[in-house]
């Protein structure tokens, strides 16, 4: 099969690799759809983060059961599923908790072990049935959905309820006003998260005008272009110096976590979703001032199943927007090099068809 496979920094490409078989009797394959590129895959193809070479990569995709293992029991070989970032048992107190992307019997895609990459033809799914989300109707279904809703099931996989994870652990609710800071596809998300959840205002931090007019056409009332302290002020001047009712801080980096924590009104929480890299918190300052700081890898099981497949199948949101460019495995280095230079806000990659 085909298989996007790293080679050292900067070097992605399509090789030939083994087709998967389920290693042990609760694990699945899956014949990919859809797959994609993700900004925190940009982490390693940087060389920031280390990476062993000759590896499969991709953490995110849809697409269609082609092997089930014996103890396999919520899904057989047809169905149509989303496959999150992260796969989980489904029974343990932290699963029944909504924190499965902390599972402590689970793990995570593209972490280097043979099949688990999802910038491929086919993946190996482990505790499936504690890990995929099931598209009711099975491939017969899936095979009458246009490119825009695999597009939009897609972001269910990682992005969509990675932004919705921000704005769940940030507590938003019915009337706040809200920041989302970072416009990557996440940050963009992120938007539409809190829309569905009742915020009245959202200000997005953004510098870029292509990704400003898609966050406006997610639900963003406020656009602050500024960085730094400048955005800070912004911000402050827009809520009349008491900062915002939650933050969604959608980045990871110090800059990122520093803005988030300074336009938060206090009292505030905000919801982290990014990866750190190299942050600071001050935990004297966040006591004084009541602030809250929660969020992680992202509960994105628990929330397409809550909130967020309904909302795509019955069309109340469309997150597939985020993709900007789409390609083939053929041209798998195409696709990183546009996410890398900021050329598309993020890649789609079409590997086959229902």
């Amino acid at each position: 099969m085909k298989a996007a496979i790293y080679s050292a920094p900067g070097q992605v490409s399509c090789q030939e690799a083994a087709k998967p078989s389920p290693t042990n009797p609760d694990e699945l394959v899956m014949r990919v759809v859809r797959a994609c590129v993700c900004g925190s895959d940009l982490w390693w193809y940087r060389g920031v983060s280390p990476r062993e070479a000759n590896t499969s990569v991709g953490h995110e995709a849809i697409g269609i059961v082609d092997q089930v293992g014996s103890n396999v029991h919520s899904v057989q070989p047809g169905d149509f599923i989303i496959v999150p970032f992260a796969y989980s048992c489904g029974v343990c107190p932290v699963c029944k908790a909504g924190f499965e992307a902390t599972c402590p019997n689970g793990g995570f895609f593209d972490a280097g072990e043979p099949g688990l990459g999802a910038q491929a033809e086919y993946m190996r799914v482990p505790k499936a049935d504690g890990t995929v989300v099931v598209v009711p109707g099975g491939c017969e279904r899936a095979q009458d959905f246009s490119d825009t809703m695999l597009a939009d099931l897609l972001t269910l996989s990682d992005v969509m309820g990675t932004g919705y994870h921000a704005a769940a652990t940030a507590e938003v609710k019915a009337g706040d006003t809200v920041a989302v800071v970072g416009d990557g596809a996440v940050g963009l998300c992120g938007v539409i998260a809190a829309q569905l959840r009742g915020a009245s205002r959202i200000i997005a931090l953004s510098g870029h005008p292509d990704r400003q007019a898609l966050a406006r056409e997610f639900g963003a009332t406020d656009i602050v272009s500024e960085r730094g302290q400048e955005a800070v002020d912004k911000v402050k001047e827009l809520t009349d110096g008491w900062g915002t009712d939650a933050v969604l801080e959608c980045v990871g980096s110090a800059q990122a976590t520093t803005t988030a924590l300074d336009i938060a009104r206090n009292g505030a929480v905000v919801g982290r979703v990014g990866v750190p890299h190299d942050e600071r918190v001050d935990p004297e300052a966040m006591f004084f001032r009541n602030l809250g700081l929660r969020g992680g890898p992202a509960s994105v099981r628990t929330w397409d199943q809550q909130v967020l497949l309904n909302a795509v199948l019955q069309g109340k949101i469309h997150p597939g927007k985020v993709f900007t460019s789409e390609y083939d495995l053929d041209h798998i280095a195409d696709a990183y090099t546009a996410m890398d230079q900021r050329a598309t806000i993020k890649s789609l990659i079409r590997v086959s068809e229902v």
